[in-house]
């Protein structure tokens, strides 16, 4: 690989050279060079752990390196501080939301701000305006979807005016007409002279808006370049793990169900909740009933209320033949429904607590020994397991959850709803924040529930991922469910246009 050229181009606005970080004994970034030029979108791509993370904290000044030199417009850059990476024109929109929940939008936007409030209120109105979003300034930030709270983020950037703008995973959780808006503004930037590093999991926002392409592993670059240059299988297998495409010929041999004697594991009857209503479906043993929908559409609510978090308004659910409408989340689990949450860090973590104690924690009650003491043997066997299958990245059994990247944290909540050996899973987002690799991970292990027999609920805004495991598909649209679409019938098409309850012959 070439060295990266000390000293800047006119159309450089930021390269790192020869960036190195440890952390102890871990090496996590082994001499980075890289650069994003006057109106390039270079896209980031990389398996959890690669360093992603750790090289946008350099270079935003939350840590110093240990060798190497950044540029900002060509100017080298002696500190290493968040003030100065702002003052030089770098900001970074967090994949995480990161608000003050008891102030409103715009104070959340405006916050580190001089200058007359009238001016600087006129200023993002008409931002928001130009960008075609819907967003009450005056609504306090703790009331805001996951959607929202990122549209608050990136807001923040547009309102600093930012020469390079850092967006970490920015569709993660948008809605489908949100991620065509901000494609427009992505496009609006880049013609205004802006340089977008852009990290992402999917390969079609890659192809999309991206002008050039890094892949980091192991904390080195191990490809680069423009666009043009590469193919998707050339991305993906410079980022999967030697056993990924035999988990995809194993996907590939799946045949269809034969409901023809089955019995349900899970049936809702005229289900009724906070955000639905009148839901009727069932889930059988070895299936995977894929639930799509935009954010907003009550996924959540239907599978939080399942789950005993919600009280339910109406109907019944039935796992089997035993009815356990409105059981408390321990029931549920004791009945044999568990559940991983669509936001990890407030829903599904303890972070400070231990690997160990995260994925044995919904098992408590069978591993302890008497009424104090916790089995240690059986607790230390299952949790390893869980990391061996998921092939989790950690320093040992006792590190905290909360020092583990996303992705990370991710296998770790699934490996603990997995622990409880549930008759039925329900994933929400499974794979939202995780890279390429861990999805395959993570699909390797819901196909093996299905061999098993599980019955799964997979809830995803990824159509891709619908698409491709599940056995049967329905469709929520504001809390109703539309459409019910057998394997032969789920398409992106079809999904999407029931997302939006549009006719499709209407709309031919």
């Amino acid at each position: 690989m070439s060295q990266a050229v000390r000293g800047q181009t006119n159309k450089e606005l930021l390269s790192v050279c020869g960036i190195t970080k440890r952390f102890g004994l871990n090496v996590v970034l082994k001499g980075i060079d890289l650069s994003v030029g006057r109106g390039e979108v270079l896209t980031l791509i990389g398996g959890n752990g690669a360093g992603k993370s750790t090289l946008m904290k350099i270079i935003m000044g939350i840590y110093q390196p240990d060798q190497g030199e950044l540029y900002i417009d060509g100017e080298k850059i002696s500190s290493f501080k968040p003030v100065v990476s702002l003052q030089k024109g770098i900001y970074m929109v967090p994949q995480e939301p990161m608000l003050f929940p008891n102030m409103t939008v715009e104070e959340n936007i405006l916050i580190g701000f001089s200058g007359v409030k009238s001016e600087l209120h006129n200023r993002l109105v008409k931002i928001i305006g130009d960008i075609g979003w819907e967003l009450d300034l005056n609504r306090k930030a703790l009331s805001l979807s996951i959607a929202e709270q990122q549209i608050v983020e990136l807001l923040r950037g547009m309102m600093r005016n930012a020469k390079v703008l850092i967006l970490d995973e920015p569709t993660s959780a948008l809605t489908f007409d949100e991620v065509e808006a901000l494609f427009k503004v992505v496009a609006d930037l880049k013609s205004r002279g802006i340089g977008i590093i852009y990290i992402t999991h999917r390969m079609a926002e890659v192809f999309t808006i991206g002008t050039h392409v890094a892949i980091m592993r192991d904390g080195i670059i191990t490809l680069k370049g423009p666009i043009g240059d590469f193919t998707r299988d050339m991305l993906v297998k410079g980022l999967l793990p030697p056993n990924m495409e035999e988990v995809e010929k194993r996907e590939e041999k799946e045949t269809a169900i034969d409901y023809t004697d089955l019995k349900p594991v899970l049936r809702l009857e005229h289900f009724s909740g906070y955000g639905f209503e009148d839901i009727n479906l069932e889930v059988y043993p070895g299936e995977i009933l894929g639930v799509a929908g935009l954010v907003g559409a009550g996924r959540t609510e239907l599978a939080t209320t399942i789950f005993g978090r919600e009280k339910p308004l109406g109907g019944k659910v039935f796992l089997k033949d035993r009815d356990v409408t409105g059981l408390s989340t321990r029931e549920v689990i004791e009945a044999g429904i568990n559940y991983v949450p669509e936001d990890r860090r407030q829903n599904g973590l303890f972070g400070m607590s231990s690997v160990a104690a995260n994925t044995t924690s919904s098992l408590l009650f069978n591993i302890a020994m008497g009424k104090v003491f916790l089995n240690k043997k059986k607790e230390q066997e299952i949790t390893q397991k869980y990391i061996d299958d998921f092939r989790t990245k950690v320093t040992g059994q006792e590190q905290s959850c909360g020092s583990l990247s996303g992705g990370n944290q991710q296998k770790v909540v699934i490996g603990r709803c997995l622990s409880s050996l549930p008759q039925l899973v329900i994933l929400d987002e499974p794979t939202r924040g995780i890279d390429a690799a861990a999805r395959g991970d993570v699909y390797s292990i819901i196909l093996e529930l299905k061999k098993k027999g599980v019955a799964t609920m997979l809830i995803s805004s990824d159509m891709e991922e619908i698409i491709e495991l599940s056995d049967r598909a329905v469709v929520m649209f504001q809390g109703h469910m539309t459409k019910t679409l057998s394997k032969s019938q789920i398409d992106q098409n079809t999904l999407m246009n029931a997302s939006f309850d549009v006719d499709e012959e209407e709309e031919g």
